[in-house]
């Protein structure tokens, strides 16, 4: 009779702690403490569904592991009343320590597996990103803005460090013990925060839009590009910039069979060297013709008409923020971002107005869009040659990072895609998904050979994408997550950033499309 007094009791309190335990985890769910899918991570263009799930309900079992094999022969039996979360009522997720329960970069999540980065080498990625080839076309903006073009490259470097910083912010929330913890891992998931309860996907979205965007007109422009200054370099061979574009696309085709990002990676130290060269040599250049610096013609008047233009360059040339989630997710000391985002972009800031006004003032009211086509005929080859490389190498990463982001919004999220998986049961890409990739390589081709203007399509991006992903997005996530926290003048410097990042994207884009539209015209009559 004690006996089974004892079992009662016992069960009865089994599933009194099994409730409990089922309540306290929905809390976290609710919080965004819930299991990972098992999805690899792109870099800066990973896209997050953890909120979508807890906002539509999270579906939750408690399962009895009783009896249950442990997996591990000889392994510590799981704790009665273990809750597990799953998709649809499946089988359980890996166990916390296993390397397949992975979200986004790390973290808090889980992939305490995979290996962390330190700041140096957090720092160097960013400086990649913000230092990249388009660089070559500030000189460009100081043709028509003048000293106030200087600035606006120190006031976008201070306003994208700032907005780089409070949009990881946005990833913490203080938990009941008054601690800070990682909430949210990526752009998405923060995007999709402000715009809950009533619209829970509606944030991800744009954000998914807007990155898609951004990253297939940077495909477009390192084909433009690759055809404007290949024709430059050969201007006696009887090719046509359109022609040299199509080449170009011919040896990009393969970036269709990508699968991941480890052959992508294998190009990183050799994009790194060719930029390292061009630097070297147009400001080596630049320095010999000293003597002949056109002080007098940098003034401070601007040009009202292309000046906007000049403004979507400027901020196309630091855009950043899309995968700074995932990148501070991997490093070993979070606490360093920072210290690390501060002399990134102090160097960037002070790098890119030397190269701009140097260059500037060696061909004054000449410069042209792509500077290097400003050098004489025996240096742009060679110079040119391995900017062409560069892009060429440039191009698998966005193009793949836009394929991943496609893919996961229409193809991979279970009852919610728009059409079935890209992918066979064995992992291989299926014949019309290997068609869909080859047809955005040929987009990125067709608008390259229609709108043949590098500076014009970097100012129209960097005003709608650009402004939008660096400055207008991160202040409005940062007041509407955290305006409980925030000092007046936060909020200030928050409200200021969204208004003139609103005004000048809206400008930059009305200018930029004016401009294509001339040139376009122009084109034709010719």
């Amino acid at each position: 009779m004690a006996t089974l007094l004892r079992s009662k009791l016992s069960n009865v309190a089994t599933t009194v702690s099994n409730k409990s335990q089922a309540k306290v985890s929905g809390m976290f769910a609710r919080m965004g403490f819930q299991a990972a899918t098992d999805e690899e991570a792109v870099g800066f263009a990973h896209c997050d569904d953890l909120d979508f799930e807890h906002r539509q309900g999270l579906q939750m079992d408690i399962l009895k592991t009783e009896g249950e094999p442990c997996g591990d022969e000889g392994a510590e039996p799981p704790v009665e009343g273990d809750i597990h979360y799953q998709r649809g009522g499946g089988a359980p997720l890996p166990p916390s320590g296993s390397k397949d329960q992975n979200v986004g970069a790390g973290g808090e999540f889980g992939g305490h597996d995979k290996p962390k980065i330190t700041a140096w080498e957090a720092g160097w990625n960013v400086t990649n990103a913000i230092q990249g080839m388009f660089v070559l076309g500030l000189p460009y903006a100081i043709l028509h803005g003048g000293y106030l073009g200087l600035f606006l490259i120190i006031f976008a470097a201070v306003v994208c460090c700032y907005t780089g910083k409070i949009l990881i912010a946005c990833l913490y929330e203080e938990n009941e013990d008054g601690e800070v913890v990682r909430v949210r891992d990526s752009y998405v998931a923060i995007a999709n925060a402000c715009c809950a309860p009533r619209f829970p996907t509606l944030g991800g979205r744009v954000v998914n839009v807007a990155q898609i965007i951004e990253l297939v007109m940077t495909c477009i422009l390192y084909v433009v590009v690759s055809g404007n200054l290949m024709y430059n370099s050969f201007p006696g061979l009887p090719v046509s910039q359109k022609s040299w574009s199509i080449i170009a696309t011919a040896v990009l085709l393969p970036c269709a069979f990508l699968k991941n990002l480890k052959a992508v990676s294998k190009f990183s130290l050799l994009c790194t060297l060719a930029h390292f060269v061009i630097n070297i040599l147009v400001i080596a250049y630049c320095l010999s013709r000293a003597r002949d610096w056109a002080w007098e013609k940098v003034k401070f008047y601007i040009d009202v008409k292309k000046f906007p233009i000049s403004i979507g360059i400027i901020v196309f040339s630091y855009t950043s923020q899309i995968f700074l989630p995932s990148l501070e997710g991997n490093m070993q000391q979070p606490s360093e971002f920072h210290c690390m985002m501060n002399w990134t972009h102090i160097a960037a800031c002070v790098l890119k107005g030397l190269f701009a006004l140097v260059a500037y003032l060696t061909w004054a009211d000449e410069t042209k869009e792509v500077i290097t086509d400003n050098l004489p005929g025996s240096i742009r080859a060679v110079v040119n040659i391995f900017l062409v490389a560069k892009a060429l190498l440039s191009y698998p990463l966005p193009f793949f990072a836009a394929v991943e982001v496609l893919e996961k919004s229409l193809f991979q999220e279970g009852s919610r895609a728009f059409f079935p998986g890209c992918y066979g049961g064995d992992g291989r890409l299926k014949s019309w998904g290997l068609t869909l990739r080859c047809a955005l390589v040929v987009f990125t081709l067709l608008m390259a050979i229609y709108v043949p203007h590098f500076a014009l399509l970097m100012g129209l991006t960097g005003s709608l994408t650009g402004a939008g992903l660096c400055f207008l997005l991160p202040s409005l996530f940062h007041l509407r997550l955290l305006w409980r926290k925030l000092l007046w003048h936060q909020v200030f410097f928050d409200v200021a950033i969204f208004v003139i990042g609103g005004i000048c994207s809206v400008s930059g884009f009305v200018h930029s499309l004016e401009g294509l539209i001339e040139a376009y015209r122009t084109n034709a009559e010719d």
